[in-house]
């Protein structure tokens, strides 16, 4: 008899059938970036500096740190942005391990306001041809005009301490940095570069990829010597997601999800059951509201819009032949002129979006009267006002009482003029009122 040792057969299992599978599955699952260090991350901005770009730049700057990357460059073209959102981005460009190269391109962009502080962060800080930076003063995005000068003057000082103290981590121009916040100066590429602004001129990437390649920079990590040789290009675009929450913060975009929800909402309280206009409709408000915490929206404007749509509620229920409409019209032309209250022109609602809106809401509005005139109008066709008119047939004689046939049911009629001529069972009448649940009939003619 062949005796086994247990203990043996385990291992001898263990070693067949779990340790080899395990050490594949760990390959697979953890395996090595090898090609990853020898990428140049490259990240794209062209618009507004908001939370949107702040979350992309982020996550591509702490990705590329994570997998060892050589280089990110940030190519920029933007008029400015909020301020949280840029301090977000300078935050991690500053305590990057991996090198950042700010890039203003293509030629005819800029970095103004926000982009000139971003620039100033930048390990390497380059312009295209045709390039502009500066104009970086701050401004009062929450409206009342110039607001308080003291609380403006606090904002100001902010910001001058801000951008110096970059400036001098950077070893760039801090005297200039501060007339572009205060003064709002700004300049072209030629003078960014004399006035040491910026490092270079590139016309193109590969030119600034091979103008800072072996160049030295001081990154959270210690000193790093560029060596970009052979290295890809690696285009990283922003999310699904991202693309959404920033196009959501355009606010011509949050104005028209806001009237889509107001329509929505109406539609669906007027009409209970209908289900999709109130499901698209809360969405849209919903992701309005999102939209304006983020943009200088002014309630008394906001609250015009809403007694507008009240106004062309109310012309459903009370006809005023266009007298409420009108108010309406009125009421939300200079709201949506008033909703975005501030200086910053890429803050601002476009004529172009406000006009089309409130004329089609006009025409709208006009249809609904037109409707409700003609509906007035009409000829009542239901319930006992709706027999006024009708043909029956006289069950007894009329004289001036009888009985009457009308659609289907017995009914006690008398002849409207009792002088008149009398009707004789079978004759046929003619309903003229009715009161109470008394017919007044007179004689068919044929």
């Amino acid at each position: 008899m062949l005796h086994y040792n247990i203990g043996e057969v385990i291992m001898h299992l263990i070693k067949k059938t779990i340790i080899l599978p395990l050490i594949f599955l760990f390959l697979f699952l953890f395996p090595v970036h090898v090609s990853a260090q020898n990428n140049i991350v490259l990240l794209t901005i062209n618009g507004v500096i908001n939370p949107a770009s702040a979350e992309y730049l982020v996550k591509g700057i702490q990705e590329a740190t994570n997998n060892k990357e050589k280089l990110v460059i940030i190519q920029m073209d933007t008029p400015g942005g909020l301020d949280t959102s840029m301090r977000i981005i300078i935050k991690e460009i500053l305590n990057s391990k991996v090198p950042v190269a700010v890039y203003v391109a293509p030629g005819g962009s800029r970095a103004a306001s926000a982009g000139t502080f971003i620039t100033y962060a930048g390990h390497i800080a380059a312009m295209a041809p045709g390039t502009n930076i500066g104009a970086a003063h701050p401004v009062n995005l929450m409206g009342g005009g110039k607001g308080d000068e003291h609380m403006m003057a606090k904002v100001e000082n902010d910001a001058v301490a801000y951008i110096k103290s970059i400036a001098e981590k950077r070893k760039r121009n801090a005297v200039w940095a501060e007339l572009a916040v205060r003064k709002s100066v700004s300049i072209s590429e030629t003078e960014a570069k004399n006035l040491g602004v910026i490092d270079l001129i590139a016309n193109d990437l590969d030119a600034l990829i091979m103008a800072i390649d072996g160049k030295e920079v001081t990154t959270e990590s210690g000193t790093v010597k560029l060596d970009l040789k052979g290295a890809s290009l690696k285009y990283e675009d922003m999310k699904l997601r991202q693309r959404i929450l920033d196009a959501l913060s355009n606010p011509n975009v949050a104005y028209i999800l806001m009237l889509m929800g107001m329509a929505g909402i109406y539609f669906e309280l007027s009409n209970p059951g209908l289900i999709l206009p109130g499901v698209v409709g809360a969405i849209s408000l919903i992701l309005a509201f999102y939209a304006f915490q983020t943009l200088p929206i002014n309630y008394a404007g906001l609250l015009l819009i809403l007694f507008g749509i009240i106004l062309f509620i109310a012309e459903i229920k009370v006809v005023s032949y266009g007298l409420l409409s009108v108010g309406g019209v009125i009421s939300m032309l200079l709201g949506s002129l008033m909703l975005m209250d501030t200086d910053v022109p890429y803050m601002n609602l476009s004529l172009n979006v406000i006009i089309p809106t409130v004329l089609l809401m006009g025409a709208l509005a006009a249809l609904v009267v037109h409707l409700a005139i003609r509906s007035h109008k009409q000829k009542v066709v239901s319930g006992m006002e709706g027999m006024v008119g009708e043909t029956g047939t006289a069950e007894t004689n009329l004289n001036p009482e009888g009985k009457v046939f009308l659609h289907g049911e017995h009914w006690v009629a008398e002849i409207s003029s009792p002088d008149g001529n009398k009707i004789k069972k079978g004759g046929k009448v003619v309903v003229e009122n009715i009161v109470g649940l008394k017919l007044i009939v007179k004689k068919l003619e044929n």
